[in-house]
Parts: C-alpha cells; structure tokens; sequence
C-alpha cells in the first residue's frame, strides 16, 4: 500500500491534542498540499490563516463553541470560503508562468481567459447580471445540454466551500502523511457576526 493510502486509512479526528512543536518546513508542506487540490478553473476560491499567536489561538476556540480540539491543539488553520480571491489567484498564475518562462503566447491566452473568468463572478447591481446569466443559460438548455454554473452569489458561495472543502481534504491528508493528527471543525458561532469579522481581519494583518 503507498504511503499516501496508508494515511488515508490511518486518518483520525482527534478530539485533544498533546503539544507538539511544527517546524516551519513541515508547515509549508502542508499548505502546499492545500493549494494544489483541484479547484473549478483553477481558481481556488479560499484563504488559509494558519493561527500562531496564544492570544488569537483562544479567540478562534472560543468562536468555535470552545470545542475541545481548538482549545487543545497546538496549531489551528482557518480555511476561509473567498469568491473575492479569485483576482489574486489569477495575477499570481500569472506571475508564475512568467518566471518559469512560459511562452508569451501561452501567456497571452491564460489572460484572455481571465479577463473572461471575470464574468463568471460579476453579480452587477442588485443582482442584475446574474439574473441575466441565469436567463442566457435557460434558453441554450432548450437547444443543448449544458452543465449549469451559479449565477447568483449564494451559488458562487456553495461553489466556493466546495473547492475549500477540497483543499481542506488534501491538508488534512498531508499532516497525517507527515505524522501530525488533525481534526476538522465545523461548529462555528456565526451568530456573533462581528467578532468574526474582526478575527479575520486580524489575521489577514498578522
């Protein structure tokens, strides 16, 4: 059996964590794990925070509920669903294939391709773009079977969590593979809005 079957059968959610100490090289690991999970156009549409300080481990517990695996672990990762990201993403592809000396055709041709990605995620005011997507896409499904795409933004929200769930599963496989034990979390107290808001912004300066 490979290596990578073995952790995948190996796999546990532990409930409480003894402290162990994550060496930076093994982190990367990890997160580079998580970026290469396959994505709609490869566009990636999250954000991963790995939590570092003790101040900001306690407030991402206690916005967990306070369940036992956040409070115990010794390292948390906030995997946010983002379908604002999906410009960085394609300037840093972008910026990727310039340094590894990609041709400048090829080059030209992702970048028509994200100038026409864009309209997958425009919205438009009140909604009006989408709801013109959604029209455009019932009259061709009279003429030709066609997979069908979000138009509207809770679509591209479910779209989102979909591929975060990806990248969150290749995590998740990789820690195992190098020997750490994780626990994937769900509950969340979203019913204290602003304090969420403010604990991602936090991150997103730290």
């Amino acid at each position: 059996m490979s290596e990578i079957l073995e952790a995948i059968f190996r796999r546990r959610a532990i409930r409480a964590f003894d402290p162990v100490e994550i060496p930076d090289t093994v982190r990367e690991q990890i997160l580079d794990a998580a970026r290469v999970a396959p994505s709609s156009f490869n566009v990636q549409p999250y954000q991963f925070y790995w939590v570092e300080s003790p101040e900001m481990k306690t407030r991402a517990a206690r916005l967990c509920m306070g369940q036992a695996p956040a409070e115990t672990a010794s390292e948390l990762v906030v995997a946010v669903a983002d379908i604002g990201s999906w410009q960085a993403t394609v300037q840093g592809q972008l910026e990727w294939m310039r340094r590894e000396g990609f041709s400048e055709n090829k080059i030209s041709e992702s970048a028509r391709k994200a100038k026409l990605a864009k309209w997958f995620f425009m919205q438009g005011w009140f909604g009006i773009l989408g709801a013109l997507k959604w029209a455009i896409l019932w009259v061709v499904h009279f003429r030709k079977i066609i997979g069908s795409v979000p138009v509207a933004r809770q679509g591209l929200f479910k779209w989102a969590r979909k591929s975060t769930s990806l990248a969150c599963e290749n995590l998740i496989i990789a820690a195992e593979a190098l020997g750490l034990n994780t626990c994937p979390m769900e509950g969340f107290d979203g019913a204290d809005s602003r304090s969420s808001w403010d604990f991602r912004r936090e991150l997103m300066r730290s």
